[in-house]
């Protein structure tokens, strides 16, 4: 095989056994790799009904057929599993050098079963895999752990790891990888930490091969000048980072703003891409064989918030900031890095702790439920504590490390979570952009903007510009937006890099790399039977059409002011339309035929 190595690593941590298998090149060709490999191999294996915290789910490592090739940002891998926020079928994307490093190490993808008697880690060199004692690690953050495993294995090592979130079992907690990289959505570091797994350290001295090198080298060179050429991959991003985005956001009335009660933020500029620049970047930096480079080295000298590490990114600024009330940049920038180090996820952090603020605001809770804390929208030194205490698991933090859907039900108030699927929503306001929305909605891992990035089209006007505010045409804009992105996503390039490029060079890429004579067509199908599969799994876990809707808030309160003031989501003039066209039933479910054509069966 090209592009594969063809094999997959199995450890049982229940019975320590480790064992490989061979990789069918069967599932390789019609799902690719990564998220759409994991998915099928979850499918296969996992009962859907699983409790996603029980040596029963399965945490599976996989990258795709581009990942550690020398196509432009080709470093990517998936966490795929049965996610404990969410209950939905999971794959958390990240980036960094880990996942080339596994392709190195001879394995297509990991999988991890059972759990440890007590906490252990992988050390992964070549086709030596040894399951080791972790005891000295447990309850180290991500740096320590991560320096710590250098140190016991090899200094060039790669290492994935949790950090204290994912031992206490957070549903916010990520999986950590090259220190600030961060397979975060999910949940996914809690099923790492119920298997009692702290890290996953691999070191590799094999190497991906290619069916033509000569044809690939031709079009790695093209396409990454048309990457280095773009506006945004070559300029924006570079310059600015993914935080780029704050400003043009907020102008657009799209910037969640004090827990989506307002949609634009006079201030945000403080905490957008330019501010950071000017103020807090020391270097950009790139993950392996990126040509983009929008990852933000950053310091705060502020003993206030004094700290160092990578970030924040935009979400990660919006959800400290805007939604917060926060305009400290310092104090946005010190809760990503706290964030970093106890290993969460800074969208859901962020976002739950704007919902507590909006309990705190409405009276629904107090001091004395928050043990003292003062979460006022705008106190930027309670969010702080706020994400340091989720990280611990301590005081009001237990409380805010379930997630804003559970923790606001705890005081009756549900309704006040911004989630979708139990999910916190990302930075953009679907009030006031009818796809993204939608997006949200029917997102088979809930509230996520990186399943169907709509707002392209319906603020950039990239690659065309529809009305963001109209519904008609929404559902066909979002269902080839998820296919083409689920496609994506199983080659193990970065989804920044479509913002430069599209299917023809990923197919291009693929059949050089892979020897398979890919097309557009074929490119497409395989993310809808991707995302048609990831949509089975959901429905035998027992999500329905009734979990395809967003918060009340958003379907029924119109904007109060700003740019996008009046709007709404008007879901129900898209949601028929978009199962239509999916081929699904009016209950959301894949008819026969459509499973069918996708070779699927229920």
């Amino acid at each position: 095989m090209h592009g594969w190595i063809g094999k997959i690593l199995r450890v049982d941590l229940t019975s320590g056994k480790v064992t490989t298998e061979a990789l069918d090149p069967t599932l390789a060709r019609d799902y690719l790799g990564a998220r759409g490999l994991g998915t099928r191999l979850m499918y296969d294996e996992v009962d859907p009904k699983v409790d996603a915290l029980s040596p029963a789910n399965k945490l599976m490592f996989v990258t795709g057929p581009l990942t550690g090739t020398f196509a432009p940002s080709a470093g990517r891998f998936n966490v795929v599993t049965k996610g404990p926020l969410t209950g939905t079928i999971a794959a958390s994307n990240s980036g960094g050098t880990w996942g080339p490093e596994l392709k190195f190490a001879g394995y297509d993808l990991l999988i991890v079963e059972g759990k440890a008697a007590k906490p252990v880690y992988l050390w992964i060199q070549d086709d030596k895999v040894e399951i080791r004692d972790a005891a000295h690690l447990w309850g180290k953050q991500v740096p320590e752990t991560t320096e710590a495993l250098y140190a016991e294995t090899a200094p060039d090592a790669r290492v994935a790891c949790i950090g204290p979130a994912g031992e206490t079992l957070s549903l916010i907690a990520a999986i950590m990888n090259d220190m600030h990289r961060a397979a975060g959505r999910t949940g996914v570091g809690a099923v790492m930490g119920s298997k009692n797994l702290k890290a996953i350290v691999v070191r590799g001295t094999g190497a991906v091969t290619v069916a033509d090198k000569p044809a690939f080298l031709d079009a790695v060179s093209r396409i990454s000048q048309i990457l280095r050429e773009n506006p945004s991959t070559g300029g924006m991003l570079r310059i600015l980072g993914t935080n780029a985005l704050i400003n043009p956001m907020n102008a657009a009335g799209l910037l969640p703003t004090a827990n989506f009660q307002e949609s634009h933020f006079p201030t945000a500029d403080k905490v957008g891409g330019e501010s950071l620049t000017a103020r807090l970047l020391q270097r950009t930096k790139s993950c392996f064989s990126c040509t983009i480079s929008c990852g933000r080295v950053t310091k705060v000298t502020n003993p206030k918030f004094k700290g160092e590490g990578e970030g924040p990114e935009y979400e990660t600024a919006f959800a400290f900031g805007p939604d917060c009330l926060v305009d400290n940049l310092d104090a946005v920038t010190k809760a990503n890095y706290i964030c970093n180090e106890m290993g969460m996820d800074t969208i859901s952090m962020g976002s739950t702790i704007a919902c507590a603020m909006e309990l705190f605001q409405r009276g629904y809770i107090t001091l004395e439920d928050t043990e003292g804390l003062p979460l006022e929208f705008g106190n930027a030194e309670a969010m702080v504590e706020a994400v340091r205490l989720t990280g611990l698991a301590q005081g009001f933090g237990k409380k805010l490390a379930l997630g804003s859907w559970r923790m606001a039900s705890l005081y009756g108030h549900p309704e006040l979570s911004m989630t979708a699927k139990k999910q916190e929503m990302a930075a953009y306001e679907p009030r006031a952009a009818q796809g993204m929305g939608l997006e949200y909605a029917t997102s088979n891992r809930g509230g996520c903007h990186v399943r169907g990035f709509t707002v392209g089209v319906e603020v950039f006007g990239a690659p065309f510009k529809m009305d963001k505010d109209a519904t008609e045409g929404k559902a066909a804009l979002l269902l080839g937006a998820q296919n083409s992105t689920a496609a994506l996503d199983a080659t193990g390039a970065c989804l920044i890099s479509s913002w430069g490029i599209g299917a023809p060079q990923y197919v291009e890429m693929m059949t050089t790399v892979t020897g398979i004579r890919y097309d557009v067509d074929d490119f497409m199908k395989i993310g809808e039977r991707i995302w048609n599969l990831e949509r089975l799994f959901n429905l035998k876990a027992g999500l329905t059409a009734a979990d395809d809707t967003l918060p009340p808030r958003l379907l029924n309160e119109p904007i109060p002011s700003g740019p996008s003031k009046g709007c709404f989501n008007r879901l129900g003039e898209m949601l028929p339309e978009y199962y239509s066209l999916r081929g699904w039933d009016p209950d959301g479910v894949p008819t026969p035929e459509k499973l069918s054509e996708l070779a699927l069966t229920a």
